[in-house]
């Protein structure tokens, strides 16, 4: 696993992708940072994790988009395979990859608190409770963009898949509400939705089932992937 994760980790430095995320993804939150607490005099930060949590849905299916699907077109997919390292290595390599670059640009989050510490006090507890849950969505929105990269050889139909199941997950807080006659799949639904366990991290609330949901999600689709390519190893 440690190889495939410097390898990755290499590429994604050497193709500009790490640079293009982290400057995409700290420049959106840095504007809502000016706004939001700058320009209010607001040491919550609570709105700018938020918009992490929803630029994520559409900047972490491009940083995946090319882990597997990339294998596929050059077809380097075989000797992947073939190498004497487990499937699970592979994925968890290709994951913990991404997810080291995810965790540098939400560590963006700690500066903010620092710069805002200056000008009045920073609930410190509330901002690392922000912080795991935006690193804990993170993880799970990863697995999936990693499940789709793994189902095609095109990084743009990768990254739009990863885009559109990630909405998806996002949408059931709409979904449900509009369910108010039917309890019961209203309360499966709420019990899936991402944004509602998320949002209670960004209050300060820490719900052990929460992280439990995050990290269930990410083993599931981890697994997924591992799936995909024990079929196509016996294939």
């Amino acid at each position: 696993m440690g190889a495939i994760y410097r390898r990755e980790i290499g590429a994604f430095f050497t193709s500009s992708i790490a640079y293009v995320f982290l400057a995409v993804f700290d420049i959106i939150c840095g504007f809502f940072f000016t706004m939001d607490n700058l320009a209010s005099s607001s040491v919550n930060l609570a709105g700018v994790f938020s918009t992490m949590f929803i630029i994520s849905i559409f900047l972490i299916p491009i940083l995946t988009m090319r882990l597997f699907s990339e294998e596929k077109k050059q077809k380097t997919e075989q000797g992947l395979l073939t190498a004497p390292v487990s499937l699970t290595g592979i994925v968890l390599g290709k994951y913990f990859a991404a997810l080291t670059i995810f965790l540098i640009a939400v560590s963006i989050g700690f500066l903010y608190g620092v710069i805002l510490s200056i000008f009045g006090t920073v609930a410190w507890m509330t901002l690392f409770s922000n912080f795991l849950a935006i690193v804990l969505v993170g993880g799970a929105f990863i697995a999936v963009g990693l499940f789709v990269s793994s189902l095609t050889e095109n990084q743009i139909a990768a990254a739009v898949g990863g885009i559109v199941c990630l909405l998806l997950f996002f949408l059931i807080d709409l979904l449900a509400a509009r369910l108010s006659s039917v309890t019961w799949l209203q309360n499966i639904l709420y019990d899936l939705s991402f944004y509602t366990r998320y949002y209670e991290f960004t209050c300060g609330i820490f719900n052990l089932s929460s992280v439990l949901f995050f990290i269930s999600v990410a083993v599931l689709f981890n697994f997924f992937t591992v799936r995909v390519f024990e079929k196509r190893r016996w294939s």
